[in-house]
C-alpha cells in the first residue's frame, strides 16, 4: 500500500526564514559578544532544551538576540527513537517555545534517550527495522502535529551497528522524512565519522538523499582515539572542522545546493572570534560570490 506523504508548512513568517548561510550554536558566554559586536552571521540556533524554564537571564537574552538574527531550534530531548511514548509535558514546553520564537527551522536527532523509567542525556543509536521506522514516523507526526510544522531529523553519529538492523541508515532517514513529510538536517561531519567508523562508503550513503530533503546542514569537530589498532572517531564538538569533512562539505554543496550551514561547538568552545572565522569559511565555500541568497524550510 501506498503511503500518505504528509505536508506541514515552513517557517511561520518571513522574518522566521533562515538565510542561506553560515551560523554558530549560541553559548551562554557569548550573549555579551553578540548584542554589543552584532557580527555579520546568517543566524544562530540553540538547544531548546536549554531555555524551558519559566523565566530568567537566558531567555531575556535569547529574546534579545532573536530582534536581530533569525533562529533555529535544535532539539536533543524528544526521543523520537525510543519505544515508550513521547513525553507531553517536553513537547508542550517546546511547543511553547515555537510560538514564543519563532524560529525558521526546528530540528531533533534520528535517536532515543530514554527508557521505562530512565533517561540517559547521550543520544542513542536505533535499530533499522521496518517496526523501528513505523515507530519513528509516528513520533515525528506527532511532533509536527503538535507544532504544526515542518521539522528537521539529523543523521546520527554512531560508534557499534545492530546486527538485526535491516536497513540502511541513510534510506531509513529518508523512508522516514518521506512517510512523515519532514526535511533532513545533514550532518556532514556525522556522515564522516560514521562511514569511517564502520567502513562505509561515503558516495553509497549520500546516494539515496535528494536535495529537496535537505533543509540544513551541520559542521563540526570530532577526536579520533585509537584503540587496540582500531581508529574510533568520536562526534564530540571540541575542536575546528577537520580537512576531510571540510572536503566533502564541498562535495554536498555541489550535490545538494546551496543550504543553510551551522557550526557546531559544544565542548572546549573557544572565544567567539574562533566559532566566526570557521562561520566565515562555511560562508565562502557556500556561496562563492557576494550574493546571499534568501532560504525557507523546504516545502
Amino acid at each position: 500500500m501506498m503511503e500518505t506523504v504528509k505536508v506541514f508548512p515552513s517557517g511561520p513568517t518571513p522574518d522566521a526564514w533562515i538565510p542561506t548561510r553560515a551560523g554558530v550554536g549560541l553559548k551562554a558566554q557569548h550573549y555579551a559578544n553578540v548584542i554589543e559586536q552584532r557580527p555579520d552571521l546568517g543566524w544562530f540556533e540553540v538547544h531548546p532544551e536549554n531555555y524551558m524554564a519559566e523565566g530568567g537571564p537566558a531567555l531575556g537574552y535569547l529574546e534579545r538576540i532573536r530582534m536581530d538574527y533569525p533562529l533555529s531550534l535544535h532539539s536533543v530531548g524528544t526521543s523520537l527513537g525510543s519505544h515508550r511514548p513521547l513525553d507531553r509535558v517536553h513537547l508542550s514546553r517546546l511547543k511553547a517555545l515555537v510560538e514564543r520564537f519563532q524560529p525558521g527551522l526546528v530540528s531533533e536527532h534520528l535517536s532515543w534517550s530514554h527508557g521505562r523509567d530512565w533517561f540517559t542525556h547521550d543520544l542513542l543509536p536505533l535499530l533499522y527495522t521496518e517496526a523501528s521506522l513505523q515507530n519513528v514516523v509516528r513520533h515525528i507526526d506527532e511532533v509536527q502535529e503538535t507544532l504544526g510544522r515542518r521539522i528537521l531529523i539529523e543523521n546520527p553519529s554512531s560508534y557499534l551497528q545492530f546486527k538485526r538492523s535491516e536497513i540502511p541508515e541513510s534510506e531509513f532517514l529518508v523512508e522516514a522524512a518521506r512517510r512523515s513529510g519532514a526535511a533532513l538536517l545533514l550532518d556532514v561531519n556525522n556522515v564522516y565519522v560514521s562511514c569511517m567508523n564502520h567502513s562505509w562508503d561515503i558516495a553509497a550513503y549520500l546516494a539515496p538523499i535528494g536535495a529537496e530533503l535537505v533543509g540544513e546542514i551541520h559542521l563540526a569537530g570530532h577526536a579520533v582515539q585509537e584503540l587496540e589498532g582500531f581508529t574510533l572517531r568520536i562526534d564530540d564538538h571540541g575542536s575546528p572542522v577537520a580537512p576531510a569533512v571540510w572536503e566533502l562539505y564541498r562535495l554536498c554543496i555541489d550535490r545538494f545546493g546551496q543550504v543553510p550551514t551551522l557550526i557546531e561547538w559544544d565542548s572546549n568552545v573557544p572565544d567567539f572570534a574562533q566559532l566566526m572565522q570557521e562561520a566565515n569559511l562555511a560562508e565562502r565555500l557556500l556561496i562563492p560570490t557576494a550574493e546571499t541568497l534568501s532560504h525557507a524550510n523546504p516545502g
